[in-house]
């Protein structure tokens, strides 16, 4: 009989609240297919070092899944409290009619069992069905062959799944115990006839609080963009985040008390149609919901950040591998290393080699490089310690970010003939130079030092290097570089003209060039294999573009990974929590509803009332932390500034669009069940 009550409730429930049932569907969707991942891939032709990078990325979206199942057990007990909230007076007329509490209870684990069965079993079948779409686009990212590609059940996936849920459900249904256990037969009775109270703060201590909040919150902006590069410390990164996190609960806590005031003020809005109506429930909502706000805007502005930020380091990842990685591989070497090395592991044999270039030590150890390379240049860097950052830049250079003591101003700067950087230049394809016999020109491409070296170069600053005076040739840093890597990291190279250079001070000896053989991935291993062979592993240092495009495709896709299954659970749980607020509150107001039809007022404007009370209740919070974005957008550019930031605004809209399908999703839903609720009579 309990059974077939619980099973009837479902039934009945269903349509009301079907984004209850959407929402845990979704969730057990979403769980299952991230934790997929790795049964998608065993299948994929890739690369040893790809593999490695994808076994890391699944250790990655295992712990964050800890936090995706904590996140989905506070939705689900959230939304229980609603639900059962909801249907407080059939609780009651179940104890009128003389069933106990322990009854009610069975009542209530049946729901949960059911309710738990459906969705895993629904979500889980469209889990399985969205992985395989997953798979390939987890092929597109990493490049791979997709000739094995099969239909792919994930067993570890499927029991983590389920383990996961059953432990939610396992608690909801504790929950539920305790709070039937409380339950008062006159509050369950009286329950619809009372209202949550608009408390009618005071308005000049909200107004103080507002604008204090405010400063502070500006006071946090200002920390995480003009003074980014003054957080040095854990300490100093935390002070912004509780001060914006405790700003923005007195923000929603000042303005819950100040909105219906300030409206009410303004006769000519309140009183038009059923404004009134409708700002004094939204007032009612928001005076009971602050801390829920808070969270939702928290949750909301992380999500905004971390699915741009995840979006836009992809992006400029993918987009370096062409720019920076022009050539095949690079090989590099310390020169003219002193005894000092010895305490850092080194042998005096490594030293004495540092002592004559990278090609005459290969053709020493009977290693002949043109065997291998068709075409490659050889370059050195030379460097003194006459010649710092900081006297380049000289003293007049302002510096509001602190960016040259993060660039170590006393370190000695790199110097590099033109001819040799031309020869670079000419192999990767970019723009060559020209220098006077008294010139010198910087290229650099990291953003933070070309602001400061452009500042030197247009008060025409001269420089002493090798007892030659140099004046710039231009009054701006030229874009280039000469080591291949992942990221701009150049902080600028000095170019000169070759007669200044002194080739005691040789630093580095670099070699770069592109593999005869056609077959890039077959040429690369034999290569190494016969550096290995012939010379050891001696301090030189290899690079190489494939290496370079697997290490930033496996990580711009473990970032986007990573970002899109917090982005999506943090949007489904925000939503869904509003909704069901949102529906609890319909349910409840079916009776204020069906008093406007009485006193004449028209259905469309009853439904334009709700379809207002609705939006302004989810743009609330989203208001707030898009302006929190706007900001932590700014700061995440700030770290994330030797990726580069292409194509930003195309990652902002992407992650806009995400959004507005999700969250834009749920109103629209909420909507249309409210309106279906308050018809119903």
């Amino acid at each position: 009989m309990l059974f077939k009550l619980s099973w009837n409730n479902i039934r009945k429930s269903l349509k009301d609240y079907s984004i209850y049932f959407f929402t845990l569907i979704v969730g057990v969707a979403v769980f299952y297919v991230f934790n997929a991942i790795h049964s998608q891939t065993v299948m994929m032709n890739i690369t040893k070092n790809m593999h490695e990078i994808i076994e890391l990325m699944v250790q990655f979206l295992s712990g964050v899944s800890v936090f995706v199942a904590v996140i989905m057990g506070f939705l689900i007990i959230y939304a229980t409290r609603f639900l059962i909230k909801r249907r407080n007076r059939e609780f009651g007329l179940y104890m009128l009619l003389g069933m106990s509490k322990r009854q009610i209870s069975m009542i209530l684990f049946g729901e949960t069992f059911l309710i738990g069965l459906i969705s895993l079993g629904i979500g889980l079948s469209i889990g399985v069905f969205l992985s395989q779409f997953m798979s390939i686009l987890v092929s597109h990212l990493f490049e791979a062959d997709m000739e094995k590609f099969r239909f792919v059940f994930s067993q570890e996936a499927c029991w983590k799944t389920i383990l996961c849920f059953c432990i939610m459900y396992l608690i909801v249904i504790i929950f539920n115990t305790i709070m039937v256990s409380k339950y008062q037969l006159i509050d369950l009775i009286q329950s619809s006839k009372r209202s949550e109270k608009v408390r009618m703060k005071n308005p000049w201590i909200c107004t103080a609080v507002f604008f204090i909040s405010a400063g502070l919150l500006g006071y946090a902006y200002w920390c995480v963009t003009s003074h980014a590069s003054g957080i040095q410390s854990s300490v100093d990164f935390y002070i912004p985040v509780v001060l914006g996190a405790a700003s923005t609960f007195f923000i929603f806590w000042s303005l819950s008390g100040l909105v219906l005031r300030i409206m009410m003020s303004i006769r000519g809005i309140y009183y038009r149609g059923l404004n009134a109506f409708i700002l004094r429930q939204f007032a009612s909502k928001i005076n009971t919901m602050v801390v829920s706000m808070t969270i939702i805007c928290l949750m909301l502005f992380v999500t905004i950040c971390v699915l741009s930020s995840a979006l836009t380091m992809n992006h400029s990842l993918n987009s370096n591998v062409n720019q920076l990685a022009p050539a095949d591989i690079q090989l590099a070497k310390h020169r003219n290393l002193d005894d000092s090395w010895l305490e850092q592991g080194l042998t005096e044999e490594e030293i004495e080699n540092s002592r004559i270039g990278l090609i005459e030590e290969f053709q020493k150890d009977g290693f002949h490089i043109d065997k291998y390379l068709g075409d490659y240049v050889a370059y050195r860097i030379y460097a003194t310690d006459d010649l710092t950052l900081g006297d380049t830049l000289g003293p007049d250079v302002d510096d509001p970010q602190g960016n040259m003591a993060f660039l170590q101003k006393d370190r000695a700067e790199e110097i590099m003939k033109i001819s040799d950087y031309n020869r670079v230049a000419a192999l990767y394809g970019n723009r060559t130079y020209s220098l006077q016999e008294n010139e010198y020109m910087i290229i650099a491409d990291f953003p933070s030092a070309i602001d400061l070296r452009d500042q030197a170069l247009s008060s025409n600053r001269k420089i002493q290097v090798f007892g030659h005076t140099l004046t710039p040739k231009y009054d701006a840093c030229q874009e280039g570089f000469t080591e291949m890597q992942s990221n701009h990291v150049n902080a600028g190279i000095i170019l000169v003209p070759d007669d200044v250079v002194d080739e005691d001070y040789i630093e580095y000896d670099h070699i770069v060039g592109n593999y005869m053989s056609s077959d890039k991935e077959q040429a690369e291993e034999t290569f190494k294999k016969e550096v290995r062979e012939k010379t050891g592993t001696r301090g030189y240092i290899m690079t190489s573009r494939l290496e370079i495009m697997e290490n930033s495709v496996g990580l711009g896709a473990m970032v986007v990974f990573i970002g899109m299954y917090l982005g999506i659970i943090f949007l489904i749980s925000c939503a869904a929590i509003l909704a069901l607020k949102e529906l609890s509150e319909s349910a409840d107001n079916i009776e204020r509803y069906d008093m406007l039809r009485k006193i004449g007022t028209d259905e469309s404007m009853i439904l334009g009332a709700l379809f207002k009370q609705i939006g302004i209740f989810f743009l609330f919070p989203l208001s707030l932390a898009c302006i929190h974005s706007y900001f932590g957008i700014q700061f995440c550019n700030y770290l994330l500034e030797t990726l580069g930031n292409e194509k930003i605004l195309q990652s902002i809209l992407e992650t806009a669009g995400i959004i507005v399908l999700v969250y834009g999703g749920y109103f629209l839903i909420t909507y249309l069940c409210s309106k279906n609720m308050i018809q119903k009579k």
